[in-house]
């Protein structure tokens, strides 16, 4: 992601937001400095007879007409083309034309916090401190903003001692697809599970609402 990027936007990080925020999330994954410094080197091209890295979406649709979009980061695009397609047909996946299920998600930063205090007072602080919307979980919070906005919410959140565990651009459907047989269920979740596993793909966005209950 790194390297993805440097290309976007130069290998400034004072300049270029996404990259802070693949660095940021690298140090907190403990990655050594020489590996980012080389993944910097390798995206602006100082790097000579470096792979490339590439990012490839895939667009399909599974059991139940769940919406899927799968995001990947490949050296060989020949080789993550013919694994998702693979993993797709055995699991009972379609694969669809560019467009096909994009136009249902939209781009949102994402963030997972720690609580600080009480739930209703950390809510405040972290809506005053930019975020769009805000989910508990047993942890602490999701707390989603708009994708400009990510790292500067970040940095005002570990400002007032909120500790920001993981922060990411992600891809959030705009409507559930509601999912009433446990067959179909089990056929999504395995399928989403395989292409999880799948080293290339970085992530699966889904639009499917499952109950608990059926699954369980």
């Amino acid at each position: 992601m790194i390297e993805i990027v440097v290309r976007r936007a130069g290998a400034d990080p004072h300049m270029n937001a996404g990259l802070r925020l693949a660095i940021e999330n690298a140090r907190a994954d403990n990655m050594p400095r020489e590996n980012i410094e080389r993944a910097i080197k390798k995206g602006s091209g100082d790097l000579k007879g470096a792979e490339q890295m590439q990012e490839v979406t895939y667009e399909g649709f599974a059991p139940g007409g769940v919406a899927l979009l799968i995001e990947t980061l490949t050296d060989n695009k020949n080789r993550t083309n013919q694994t998702v397609r693979g993993v797709m047909q055995e699991y009972g996946g379609n694969l669809g034309a560019m467009g096909s299920t994009s136009f249902l998600f939209e781009t949102k930063g994402m963030m997972t916090v720690k609580k600080k205090g009480i739930p209703e007072t950390d809510e405040l602080e972290i809506i005053d401190a930019g975020a769009q919307d805000i989910q508990e979980i047993e942890s602490g919070f999701l707390v989603y903003t708009m994708p400009n906005e990510l790292a500067a919410v970040r940095k005002k959140l570990g400002g007032i001692g909120f500790k920001v565990e993981s922060a990411e651009l992600t891809q959030i459907p705009k409507n559930l697809v509601e999912v009433s047989d446990a067959a179909t269920a089990k056929k999504i979740l395995d399928l989403m599970e395989a292409l999880e596993n799948e080293d290339d793909i970085s992530s699966v966005a889904a639009n499917f609402d499952i109950p608990e209950n059926l699954v369980s």
